[in-house]
């Protein structure tokens, strides 16, 4: 087994390896949501998440993929009505990434 030396425990390749992996990761989740999105139950909401998922997913910021997958996890009425605005959301759901679903038109996010 040969042992690393200082100056290679820096190089740049183990680096861009990590960063790849982590990339790959995200856009596991990232695939995994979109899924989840669409097959929701109550098929107002699979519309709005499912599009706004097919729309903008792929731009998203690795927090905002957590918060998506945050409002995944609530009850599907909670979220249809958070995102009309028939309720407030508690703090936790409360963020940009709701209010760029509440604004969400059906366009991407380029045009």
């Amino acid at each position: 087994m040969r042992r690393i030396r200082r100056a290679d425990r820096g190089a740049p390749f183990v680096y861009s390896a990590c960063l790849s992996i982590g990339r790959d990761m995200l856009d596991e989740r990232r695939k995994r949501l979109r899924f989840r999105a669409w097959r929701r139950g109550f098929r107002e909401i699979d519309l709005i998440l499912g599009g706004f998922a097919d729309a903008r997913l792929a731009d998203l910021s690795e927090e905002d993929v957590t918060a998506f997958e945050g409002l995944l996890e609530a009850l599907d009425q909670d979220v249809y009505d958070w995102v009309v605005g028939r309720t407030p959301p508690p703090p936790i759901h409360d963020t940009p990434l709701l209010s760029a679903i509440r604004n969400f038109q059906g366009k991407p996010a380029d045009a």
